[in-house]
């Protein structure tokens, strides 16, 4: 399992790390697609509707435990690069504890708090039972999703990428299969497309924990080191809640953006919902590329190598900004037939969903662009241990960019949504340049310490 990543080629180690995340991250994000999908074959835009509203929200839970859990990738991987081995074998079992008790208080809180949630993200009447029971199911289903995500963070400070591509594999099959079966044999609607989700990430926790078990992996955990450890658990949430803030955050202004959609309509907030599944799906690249720059240049932070950090977060943004721009210019041309993928183009209303959702596309896609290069900032930031960049750029594009210019494109351009999409592309321009202006004081300042 264990993978030094700190010598050799920086371009192979990217590239080694970055492809097996990669396809995890398609096959992870295959889940919420493959659920609009089917749905859209089998129910009307109702339950369309109350499934992407619903995975919204889930996507959003799962987002923030990603950024917790990379305190856990960045205190390994410099534990890893640093030869520390006690302290490496401290930090998977403290997170392992840490997020054992996070889950089983989120659940519950989340499950008490269903009704209000979907209330609050004003969910078109039409769509609220549906909403209801899909988040009901998954809430039951998060400390699975946690257990998940955090057993990757530790495959991933460990230097290994390929294992967790595996257990998803296994699971996104299972899930397709358990969709046909619930929506569409059985009828299910929302609440299949939950129970698929819920099940299949239960099986790759059962999956990722029989591999560790008759494989040791590498790690080598005793029962001390599952003992609480202030200082362990403190260097965790030190990263970890930044991040987690940052990506809170950003998601609620998604959240905010499907509100302001779900006041203008079905057609909208359909349109907005599956626009969101499509641009998740476009920022594989851009958060593979994150999670390298956090893995690798936390374990080359550790061995004391700065300027491999900063030799692969160049090379990452290389990757990230070619493939942002070849997707923006790509999304010109084809965005309505890739929104008509999600809904019946031939029904009056889902025709309606394709013309706004492709308007939609066509300003957000320039996102791809801007965020991936930040998406690389962010995780060089986190392997320094300077997290807390990370969050404040992304709160300054949210206030003063993302959420006022979507509220305000809505209101000046009620028959389209195109501004739309070019607000949030505008906001992550924004964090771009913090970026910028955040790493070349970071480097000055460790040169004049040199």
């Amino acid at each position: 399992m264990e993978r030094n990543l700190t010598t050799g080629s920086v371009w192979k180690n990217i590239l080694f790390f970055s492809l097996p995340y990669l396809l995890s991250y398609f096959l992870q994000t295959l889940y919420g697609m493959a659920d609009l999908f089917i749905i859209g074959q089998f129910e009307g835009i109702a339950s369309t509707t109350a499934v992407s509203v619903g995975s919204q929200v889930m996507h959003m839970i799962t987002v923030i435990l990603v950024g917790l859990a990379m305190g856990a990738t960045v205190s390994i991987g410099q534990a890893v690069g640093a030869g520390d081995r006690e302290t490496t074998s401290s930090s998977v079992g403290n997170t392992a504890v840490l997020f054992l008790g996070l889950s089983l208080v989120l659940a519950a809180l989340l499950l008490v708090l269903v009704k209000p949630i979907v209330s609050i993200l004003s969910t078109p009447p039409e769509a609220i039972p549906g909403t209801i029971t899909y988040l009901t199911i998954c809430f039951i289903g998060i400390p699975f999703i946690t257990a998940y995500n955090i057993i990757c963070s530790i495959f991933r400070g460990m230097g290994d990428s390929k294992s967790p591509m595996y257990f998803i594999a296994i699971a996104c099959a299972v899930n397709i299969a358990l969709d046909y079966l619930f929506m569409g044999a059985m009828h299910m609607g929302p609440a299949g497309a939950a129970l698929g989700t819920t099940i299949s990430q239960m099986l790759s926790v059962l999956i990722a924990f029989a591999v560790i078990r008759r494989q040791e992996k590498g790690l080598s955990v005793s029962r001390k080191d599952f003992r609480p450890s202030g200082p362990v658990m403190g260097k965790i949430l030190k990263i970890g809640i930044p991040v987690a803030c940052q990506d809170g955050f950003i998601q609620v202004a998604f959240i905010i953006i499907t509100i302001i959609a779900n006041r203008r309509g079905l057609s909208d907030a359909a349109a907005v919902g599956i626009v969101e599944k499509i641009i998740s799906f476009l920022f594989l690249v851009p958060s593979s590329m994150l999670s390298a720059v956090a893995a690798l240049g936390a374990q080359n932070f550790g061995a004391g190598k700065p300027e491999r950090a900063q030799l692969t977060l160049r090379y990452a943004i290389y990757i990230a900004a070619g493939f942002g721009l070849f997707v923006a210019v790509l999304m010109q041309f084809t965005a309505e037939p890739v929104v008509s993928l999600f809904t019946d183009a031939t029904a009056a209303d889902g025709a309606e969903v394709v013309r706004m959702g492709g308007q939609y596309l066509h300003g957000y896609a320039w996102d791809c662009l801007f965020a991936g290069i930040h998406f690389c900032f962010s995780g060089y930031f986190c392997a320094c241990g300077k997290s807390g960049l990370s969050f404040l750029h992304n709160i300054i594009a949210i206030l003063l960019v993302r959420v006022p210019g979507v509220y305000l494109t809505s209101v000046l351009f009620p028959h389209t949504l195109f501004p739309m999409g070019l607000a949030t592309a505008s906001a992550s321009l924004l964090s771009v340049l913090i970026c910028i202006i955040a790493f070349i004081l970071i480097t000055r300042s460790r040169k004049e310490r040199a």
